[in-house]
């Protein structure tokens, strides 16, 4: 694997059974409101980094669920924590889940996506851009 420039982030599951380092800067770190991302992670919302594919070294086995017919997500098979998010016929990109990295302040997101879609009762005030449907 080659170094990208910028710092390691290491991250794992809850139980240690997988753990991972992203190499280098992220492409994006973006917020995803969507449906889809609520239900798949239990939560609000899905805040994730997105890398290339070779920027992501990956120990330990992980299980992976279709979510939709784009996206597949991968989790830890013993503790069950979301980690890593791959569209389907995009194989030079992945997403860590930034729940899932060791330090999560590290990497602050820098938009909101689906805002459309986003839970009634969260307030967007923190000034980042925020886009009703996906971003370029």
């Amino acid at each position: 694997m080659h170094a990208a420039p910028g710092p390691e982030r290491h991250g794992g599951c809850l139980c240690g059974a997988v753990r991972y380092v992203a190499l280098g800067a992220p492409i994006n770190v973006r917020i995803c409101h969507c449906r889809t991302c609520q239900q798949a992670t239990g939560q609000a919302f899905f805040a994730r980094a997105l890398y290339s594919r070779e920027a992501v070294q990956v120990v330990g086995e992980t299980g992976a669920v279709r979510t939709s017919e784009a996206l597949v997500r991968r989790f830890c098979l013993k503790c069950g924590t979301p980690l890593l998010a791959e569209r389907e016929g995009d194989r030079a990109r992945i997403a860590v889940a930034l729940g899932s990295l060791d330090v999560p302040a590290g990497l602050p997101p820098t938009a909101h996506v689906f805002v459309s879609r986003k839970v009634g009762w969260l307030v967007l005030d923190d000034g980042l851009p925020q886009y009703e449907e996906g971003a370029t």
